[in-house]
């Protein structure tokens, strides 16, 4: 595959690039074809397959016959292509222009931007928020500007790639505490009180697995050592709790998580974009020295309007988010029945446990052949010898639906030795 791309690099054109250089070119491109060769050698090579139509429960993917039933995307409330989502979209498009071709404190604040940043603050029950162009930006944005090298960051050794990334660029003292371990993070504490302040790091539910932090014995610990509670909620926003605040509503806890960071392209029209939403004064200092908040442009208009009216729809009526309950259990009750082994707790995010990654990868294209849209995920997105298909479900799945997915695993499973 390099390899073509290297005979594509010798043609006329190479024999003017300098002979160093070519040298070098060549050199580069066979460190790379070693690496990308280890990769699909391990099992490990994450294809991507290309969608012909809009996202949602039924799709058309390219080279595959008939509707697709889709049961990989982040789209839990079924939103991104609700007419009322995408006609907000397009009157934002033929208002206010396709973006704004600037960061937001030269020429690219609009009163679109201010109105969804008030609109998710009053969501959250928080003072403020900012938004960014997505939640990797604002998780990369927040610990270097919150945090010296005179505080503490404890941070989940399972919070997403993004945390963790943010977690790097910052001067912090960094614990890392086990994956839901309360002792372990107590004991991290007490080691962290020689320091200024003290921030708990945690996804509200985890991706890869679906489980859901332990907050209210988080912010019991926050308590008794004087600490800050951060929380992730990409995974939440939108369809966890009585009114789909996320996991603090779940776990009775809004009033003592202080700061969270969550994305619009999931549940809230899945579109692009991220946030946080916390103290007014956080969210004042965010903008005066947030380096992806500075030095990104703005979310495009019909962006932030596809969001703000997927908000709207989800604070008028809450029975979206409260049909993902019963859509959940039906699915991993038949799925365990079957014998297949489910990962997290009661989560649309449904990891069907595999281990090995070319298993997973072979599953998911047996799945799609069956008209089941699934992915195997490997490493790195995974631990070793922890592949597996994450199902996710969607408010947007009627029951035959999901019926007809767990007939599909029931067949490949059995054809592949999963099951018996």
């Amino acid at each position: 595959m390099l390899g073509r791309a290297l005979s594509a690099a010798r043609s006329p054109g190479w024999s003017r690039i300098p002979s160093r250089a070519r040298a070098a070119l060549a050199q580069l491109h066979s460190v790379l074809e070693a690496e990308l060769q280890q990769i699909h050698g391990a099992g490990t090579w994450k294809g991507e397959r290309v969608i012909t139509s809009k996202q949602g429960a039924r799709i058309s993917v390219e080279g595959s016959a008939g509707v697709i039933l889709n049961f990989c995307a982040n789209n839990y409330l079924g939103l991104s292509s609700h007419p009322e989502v995408i006609q907000s979209g397009i009157q934002a498009l033929e208002q206010y222009g396709a973006g704004l071709s600037s960061v937001r404190f030269i020429c690219g604040t609009q009163n679109l931007h201010k109105s969804l940043e008030a609109k998710i603050a009053k969501f959250h029950q928080r003072e403020d928020a900012i938004l960014y162009a997505s939640c990797f930006d604002a998780n990369a944005g927040i610990f270097e500007v919150l945090l010296t090298s005179e505080d503490a960051i404890l941070s989940d050794e399972l919070n997403h790639a993004s945390i963790i990334d943010g977690v790097r660029l910052c001067k912090a003292n960094k614990y890392r505490y086990k994956h839901l371990d309360l002792g372990d993070l107590e004991a991290k504490l007490k080691e962290a009180q020689k320091h200024r302040m003290r921030l708990i790091v945690t996804d509200g539910v985890f991706s890869m697995d679906g489980d859901v932090a332990p907050l209210k014995e988080i912010c019991d610990l926050s308590d008794k050592y004087n600490a800050l509670v951060f929380i992730d909620e990409c995974h939440a926003t939108g369809f966890i709790g009585p009114n789909g605040r996320g996991t603090d509503e779940l776990l009775g806890v809004m009033d003592r998580v202080h700061i969270i960071n969550s994305t619009l392209g999931k549940a809230l029209g899945g579109a692009a974009g991220g946030y946080t939403t916390g103290p007014k004064a956080l969210v004042a200092l965010l903008r005066q020295r947030s380096r992806p908040y500075l030095f990104s442009n703005s979310l495009p208009p019909p962006v932030v309007n596809c969001a703000s009216k997927a908000l709207d729809l989800l604070m008028d009526n809450n029975t979206i988010a409260e049909s993902m309950t019963s859509k959940t259990k039906r699915f991993r009750s038949q799925m365990m029945a079957a014998g297949f082994t489910i990962g997290g707790m009661d989560h649309p995010i449904c990891p069907v446990m595999l281990g090995d990654a070319r298993l997973a990868s072979s599953m998911a294209e047996d799945m799609l052949k069956r008209g089941i849209y699934v992915i195997g995920f490997s490493f790195p997105v995974v631990p070793k010898d922890k592949a597996r298909i994450r199902v996710q479900i969607s408010a947007a799945h009627s029951d035959e639906d999901i019926d007809q997915c767990v007939k599909a695993f029931v067949e490949v499973g059995r054809k592949h030795g999963v099951i018996s």
